[in-house]
């Protein structure tokens, strides 16, 4: 039997909300347009870029949402040729989770709204790429919450979904997990509140790091 632990990236690995919300109001500039509040940008942290455009523009037709997530990727590539971007650390603890999970015998994957470029610079960056079997990113799925993600990790791995957990920080994770029928655990340290996961479907939602080991464990006989 093989157990899957799929986790997300921005908000449930690392902390990245500072070079998203500056990307974000640079593409906006770049359009002569108002930025949103960093709140609202937040908000759409997880979701792939065209999708994150339309929510925090809906009035805006497609040829704008597409413009705008054009911008920021340039934007985000200016920032990293430049030097520019922040540290983006990994959040307290979840190494040493990732490590205990492997040694446990799970395996280890990541399903998230980021680019197949900027998710291997961030797993690069904290040496962890080899911790993860199998990866999936917006560059080759829908955007969250449809489970095409998860779909395409479970079948890489050679899991099932009774075996699998799904561990993020938005609604959007809780709602992909629930799609796909996998546990769904929630994680308190990142962008939307512990009761949006619960009413997206959350089983459980660890409040710290170190919960995660005991929450993911329980996924061996399915949500």
């Amino acid at each position: 039997m093989i157990r899957l632990a799929v986790f997300d990236c921005d908000g449930t690995l690392v902390d990245s909300q500072a070079n998203i919300c500056v990307a974000c109001e640079r593409a906006f500039e770049t359009a002569g347009l108002v930025p949103p509040p960093r709140g609202e940008i937040r908000r759409i942290v997880g979701l792939s870029l065209v999708e994150a455009m339309q929510v925090l523009l809906p009035q805006a037709d497609d040829a704008l949402h597409r413009a705008l997530a054009a911008d920021y990727k340039a934007a985000f590539h200016a920032m990293r040729a430049s030097g520019e971007l922040a540290d983006e650390p990994l959040f307290d603890g979840i190494a040493e989770v990732l490590t205990t999970l492997a040694d446990d015998g799970w395996v280890l994957g990541v399903a998230t709204g980021k680019s197949d470029r900027g998710l291997a610079h961030i797993l690069a960056a904290h040496g962890i790429t080899d911790r993860f079997v199998t990866l999936q990113t917006a560059d080759r799925h829908p955007s969250k919450p449809d489970p095409a993600m998860l779909f395409a990790a479970i079948a890489e791995a050679g899991a099932t979904a009774a075996t699998t957990a799904m561990i993020g920080d938005t609604s959007f994770d809780m709602a992909m997990a629930r799609a796909a029928r996998v546990r769904a655990v929630g994680v308190a340290w990142g962008y939307h509140a512990v009761h949006e996961l619960s009413d997206a479907g959350a089983d459980v939602v660890a409040t710290a790091v170190p919960e995660l080991l005991h929450m993911v464990a329980d996924s061996r006989t399915g949500p």
